[in-house]
């Protein structure tokens, strides 16, 4: 029969591996050596450099589990060598023996004897085993690694013959934690001697390069962690509290978490931690943090050692009204759920490993034959634990006055021994176990098969390339980092009558899959968030030194909206739209135009049509009195030219009014400077004839010869043509065209005529002020000629009223908005053309139809009878 020395040959003494081992393990040891001190002290019944659970066989497996997990304190003074690690048993039931550990311990126990009864793995070869007490000690992890690598076992042949036996084992099956994990896989990691942990879940024991004989049968927090956060965001919570182990499990769990969470766009309020051996004050701590926070939501991110003691505390204070999300650790634990009796954990959700279920399993654990035929003493130990009671042996004290008789009945045992809730970790174990089994199987069918010259893979290299199906059909492999595939159950904690709770699979996740949630869950969803989400038409505006979930919502300025919750910029409406008062859409701008159904435009063509019948009426006088001496007086055709221009005056501010087109803006300056230019040209001629008839009547003056009729004809022509040509220049270099002005009003579209070049609208304006100066100077000077030639005068104070009004024109046209500036230039041409009417033409209309009789050619050359008063 092979022993494990004859098969393994790749195995090597901890002595010829000492220099690969190195550094790293001198840095372990010295950590391990320092943490006894804060660490608590854990006394073993029996020796604790000895297997608390062992067997011999031919081939050894090592198993780490925590059987104690209360311990008594401890300081140490570093004046002399510290005392070994000690717990104290005390009458509380399960509240120092870790009967949860103990039935893992089982678990392994159950698949060595059924791979051992095999007779199709590994036959005839039998497997024993090494179990140790860890206590759930780092430094008691590393020293039980030491032993079962490479440690000589003392044991006794005869009382004066002490002898030794290597007691090197192949595998390792453990540990529960990943602290101690982590500092176990660093020291065996050198000698490639595989551990296979069945609930150790930190992400960082999948990285192969500190770790490389780690492998799992659980998953990696790495898929735990981001999955609790998208859980958390399915549920709507941005606004979250955090406590955590102060242990690698807990804290690069939450670390993930926090990672993934902040890429989800939730925020954690706090994030404290805790370890079962911290003061408590500590717990006070964390009570008033969780009270003084906002956050509804928990993420219980413990382990089940951990949550049991926070939670009596909880229960003291009256912690309720928080939505729990739990790890894997405790979710499923129905020793905390029994614990709660306070119910602070209803309605907890988190995640666990699928259900599992292994046959022969439940009555190997409950065999109290099996249990009975074993005198060692951690079964007397969980024998008196379980029933409350002491064997006889040991002395009964007040608080355990019953003898236990070993025969007591099992199966009436309602408690957590007998609970099989925790069926999947078991099955962990007993995959990691059966693991081990087809990866020896592999290496003796290899070894059989293969030649002396071909070096037989190691047992680390066979198990991570093992893949089979266990008898109830779970596959069973590992990935390049020893991980199996991540698969989770959702449980939700529901009360029942009698306040029992009810653990509730409510959905299976797989990691490469979404979260989906389709079953009705016992939550009343809280509201969870640090501010409210911001209805669209605002925008979130983060508040100073508060996390990114904490923001104020802040309304879109004009011209911009949100039209999405929770947005964090308002976007700018197009130009032709504008925002609407809700913020949350663009409508379209309201086009602004000087329109004739508005009030001012209908007024505006009002006054123009107005003056157009007043100049046509004052046409139809003097072309019914055109013989008589006061129409013929200072050239009637002049005066007949004049009417019509200034028509055409009244009439062209009528194209300022309406929506701009291309043609209407070219047509209202071109009009508007010609016509102008035309009524100009006319009333000067008509002051230059005034002017020139008394230079006339002086002896030798031949003036008339020089501006007569033909004359006059060519000098009103010669000014009006000049400004055409002007016009032309203008329409053809850069003509005006309609133009969308947005900047004059933030809401609206100021529909207006762009001038094209403001160079050729201010000469053509010029051009007509040059030409009313002129004509101004020239009535000037014939202010003082008869006063029956008083149309001087007349024309003088028309011009007055002419330029005064364009001049005054200049300032408000440039500083009036929009359709207003149009209105202005509308109203400059109406009330010039007005002056023009009424200062040269009212008074000869006036004495044509009122005074008659001084409508004489006497009366015009100054010989007739003086005026009357009147």
């Amino acid at each position: 029969m092979p022993t494990s020395d004859s098969v393994f040959t790749d195995s090597m003494s901890f002595t010829q591996k000492w220099p690969e081992l190195g550094w790293a393990l001198f840095q372990l040891l010295l950590v391990a050596s320092f943490s006894q001190a804060k660490e608590p002290v854990c006394i073993q019944r029996g020796d604790p450099d000895n297997p608390q659970l062992s067997r011999d066989g031919d081939i050894i497996l090592g198993g780490m589990f925590s059987f104690h997990s209360s311990w008594n304190d401890r300081k140490d003074t570093y004046m002399q060598k510290p005392l070994p690690l000690q717990y104290e048993k005390k009458s509380i039931i399960f509240l120092f023996f870790n009967s949860r550990e103990f039935r893992v311990a089982q678990a392994m126990l159950f698949a060595i004897e059924e791979i051992n009864n095999s007779t199709d793995l590994l036959p005839g070869v039998s497997l024993g085993y090494k179990m140790y007490d860890t206590c759930g000690s780092i430094a008691q992890s590393i020293k039980v690694a030491l032993a079962l690598m490479n440690g000589n076992q003392i044991i006794f042949t005869a009382p004066e013959a002490p002898c030794t036996k290597p007691a090197q084992v192949q595998a390792i099956i453990g540990e529960t934690s990943s602290s101690p994990c982590m500092a176990i896989a660093t020291v065996i990691g050198p000698f490639y001697i595989p551990m296979i942990s069945h609930l150790a879940t930190c992400a960082c024991l999948s990285d192969k390069t500190k770790y490389p004989s780690f492998l799992r049968t659980i998953p990696s927090d790495y898929y735990q962690s981001r999955a609790l956060a998208h859980l958390v965001k399915h549920f709507g919570w941005t606004w979250v509290g955090a406590i955590r182990t102060n242990d690698d499990y807990g804290n690069k769990g939450i670390a993930t978490f926090t990672e993934t969470a902040q890429q989800l766009g939730i925020c954690l309020e706090y994030s404290v931690s805790f370890f079962r051996t911290d003061p408590y004050e500590k717990i006070q701590k964390i009570i008033d943090i969780i009270k003084a926070s906002t956050s509804k939501v928990i993420i219980g991110f413990l382990s089940h050692f951990d949550m049991d003691v926070l939670l009596h505390e909880f229960s003291l204070n009256n912690l309720t009204g928080y939505q729990w999300i739990g790890s894997e650790s405790w979710i499923f634990d129905s020793q905390t759920a029994k614990m709660d009796i306070h119910h602070i954990l209803d309605g907890a959700i988190g995640l666990y490993i699928p259900k599992a279920h292994v046959t022969g399993l439940q009555e190997f654990m409950l065999n109290v034959k099996l249990l009975n035929s074993s005198n060692n003493e951690l079964f007397t130990e969980f024998w008196e634990t379980l029933f409350n009671c002491k064997f006889k042996e040991l002395k009964s004290t007040a608080e355990n006055p019953r003898e236990c008789t070993g025969h007591e009945d099992l199966t009436g045992v309602q408690n957590i021994f007998t609970d099989m809730s925790l069926m999947p970790m078991f099955n962990n174990v007993y995959k990691g176990v059966y693991a081990v089994a087809h990866a020896l199987h592999n290496i003796l069918n290899c070894n059989k098969t293969s030649s002396r010259s071909i070096k037989c893979p190691s047992i680390l290299q066979h198990i991570l390339k093992i893949y089979f199906k266990t008898k109830e059909g779970d596959e069973v492999y590992f990935d390049e980092n020893g991980d199996p595939a991540a698969k989770y159950e959702i449980i939700n904690w529901q009360p029942r009558k009698n306040s029992i709770m009810e653990f509730v699979t409510v959905d299976n996740h797989t990691c490469s899959l979404p979260m989906v949630i389709i079953v009705h869950l016992f939550i009343q969803v809280p509201v969870s968030v640090c501010s409210e989400k911001c209805p669209p038409g605002t925008r979130k505006v983060l508040q100073k030194g508060r996390p990114v979930c904490c923001y104020d919502c802040i309304r879109c300025a004009e011209g911009e909206i949100s039209n999405i919750t929770d947005s964090v910029t308002c976007l700018r409406c197009p130009p032709e739209f504008w925002s609407n008062e809700r913020r949350d859409t663009c409508i379209k701008k309201e086009a602004v135009f000087l329109s004739y159904e508005e009030i001012m435009g209908a007024l505006l063509t009002a006054a123009s049509l107005f003056g157009t019948c007043m100049t046509t009426g004052v046409a139809l006088i003097f072309f019914k009195y055109r013989t008589t001496p006061i129409v013929r007086a200072n050239n009637s055709e002049l005066s007949f030219l004049l009417l019509f221009s200034l028509t055409l005056c009244f009439l062209c501010s009528l194209t300022f009014i309406g929506q701009p087109s291309e043609w209407s803006c070219m047509l209202r300056h071109v009009a508007f400077g010609i016509t102008f230019v035309l009524c100009i040209s006319c009333v000067l001629g008509k002051t230059m004839v005034v002017l020139m008839a008394f230079r006339a009547t002086r002896p030798g003056s031949n003036v008339q010869k020089w501006f007569g009729p033909t004359q006059q004809r060519l000098c009103v022509t010669s000014f009006t043509v000049i400004q055409l040509i002007m016009c032309i220049i203008w329409l053809t270099v850069s003509p005006p065209f309609p133009f969308k002005n947005f900047k004059e009003f933030k809401d609206k579209i100021t529909l207006e005529c762009a001038l094209g070049t403001s160079l050729g609208y201010w000469a053509v304006l010029g051009y007509i002020g040059l030409l009313s100066v002129l004509c101004f100077i020239f009535a000037f000077l014939a202010r003082k000629l008869p006063d029956n030639f008083n149309e001087a005068k007349f024309i003088t104070f028309s011009m007055l009223i002419f330029c005064a009004v364009w001049i005054t024109f200049i300032p408000a046209y440039v500083s009036s908005p929009g359709k207003f500036s149009v209105a202005v230039e509308i109203f400059a041409i109406l009330a010039s053309s007005f002056g023009l009417l009424i200062c040269i033409f009212f008074p000869k209309c006036y004495i044509i139809l009122l005074k008659p009789e001084r409508n004489t050619k006497k009366n015009m050359m100054g010989k007739g009878a003086p005026r009357s008063p009147s």
